[in-house]
């Protein structure tokens, strides 16, 4: 069965669940990025003052505030970790890349 072989109010309804879950990706995405900007300003203040990319006391309160929050949500607190640890390692990267950037600029 395709597309074209369903009822059309099957069809109209599938076409508003599938915009509404376009217009949920495009604020995730929104989001994603927002967040980002703001872990690069912590990426350069880490560089600034030699502290580490990674704070794996913080990352841990996290963990713990993201699952509570999906349970809030009826959302897989396992998917929200596994989420947010992907995220995490994103952001380590990109400030481990910032305190090389900001040393090399040092020994310039």
């Amino acid at each position: 069965m395709t597309t074209r072989d369903i009822d059309e109010s099957v069809s109209a309804e599938l076409t508003r669940l599938r915009q509404s879950i376009d217009n949920i990706d495009a604020a995730v995405v929104h989001m994603l990025a927002e967040r980002f900007k703001c872990t690069q300003q912590v990426g350069h203040l880490k560089a600034a003052h030699h502290l580490p990319p990674a704070d794996p006391a913080r990352e841990s309160r996290q963990i713990a505030r993201l699952r509570q929050l999906a349970e809030s949500a009826h959302l897989d607190p396992a998917f929200a970790e596994k989420l947010l640890n992907f995220i995490v390692a994103e952001v380590i990267r990109h400030h481990e890349r910032i305190a090389e950037e900001s040393a090399t600029e040092e020994r310039a």
